[in-house]
């Protein structure tokens, strides 16, 4: 008997090269534009979350960038070191460069627990710290009414805050360089003077001089914002009540 033909070759499949296999066949999911804010996160940038702003929302700090980023705060002690600790809570490094270490020590030995997340040196000798995207590093320079200009600078992924109790006759330079502003309750006189520089309005000069403790007023030329500080539980245990002065 004749032997029976061959069933004919399936055609041949298409390939989609990169996308993998053909998956089940499903509609579109789709959401109308009047839709779209009930998608959206209730967060804010990435960053620091360094107290509250006038309506209560969460006032954010971002620290972390990939481009160099200086910060002035004029200010209290208190208010940098809550900004240290939270910076730990965030996985930063935190190089305080200080000439009166016995006020750091207590804050470095509460948040290091084994690691070193905080370290202590003497003004104008930070070594080099090898920041990066997985490791960013926040440096705090507490050196005084003159801080002399830092071996370590701010560079990606490692921000430098400069802290000062009060203006001094480098305030004007820092605060041309700086990419924002800190500034808590300061005399008339010093408020005139941040105000000039920074192009604040009157009432925002008026104010500087009666800001409540851990109140700051955040600020660029072109933006301001007043943050209030509240210490969760274990910073207040660590670092007492808001204050200005040291």
């Amino acid at each position: 008997m004749p032997e029976p033909e061959p069933a004919p070759a399936p055609p041949p499949r298409k390939q989609w090269y990169g996308f993998g296999l053909l998956g089940p066949r499903r509609q579109r999911h789709e959401v109308p534009p009047e839709q779209f804010e009930s998608l959206a996160l209730p967060i804010g940038d990435d960053g620091i979350v360094i107290g509250a702003d006038g309506q209560g929302q969460p006032a954010v700090l971002g620290l972390h960038r990939p481009t160099p980023f200086n910060v002035l705060l004029v200010g209290g002690l208190w208010t940098a070191q809550v900004i240290g600790l939270r910076a730990v809570a965030t996985g930063a490094r935190v190089t305080v460069e200080t000439g009166r270490q016995q006020m750091w020590t207590t804050l470095a030995q509460a948040a290091n627990n084994n690691q070193q997340c905080i370290t202590l040196h003497d003004v104008g000798r930070v070594p080099p710290q090898g920041a990066s995207v997985s490791s960013p590093v926040l440096v705090i320079r507490d050196a005084g009414m003159r801080p002399p200009r830092g071996r370590v600078t701010a560079a990606p992924w490692q921000s430098v805050l400069t802290l000062l109790p009060y203006l001094s006759p480098v305030a004007p330079r820092l605060m041309e360089n700086a990419g924002l502003v800190g500034v808590q309750r300061v005399s008339p006189d010093e408020a005139q003077q941040i105000g000039r520089i920074m192009g604040l309005p009157a009432v925002d000069v008026s104010a500087l001089s009666t800001l409540a403790d851990g109140v700051t007023l955040w600020c660029t030329r072109h933006a301001r914002l007043y943050v209030a500080t509240q210490p969760t539980d274990a910073e207040s245990g660590l670092l007492g009540a808001p204050r200005r002065m040291d």
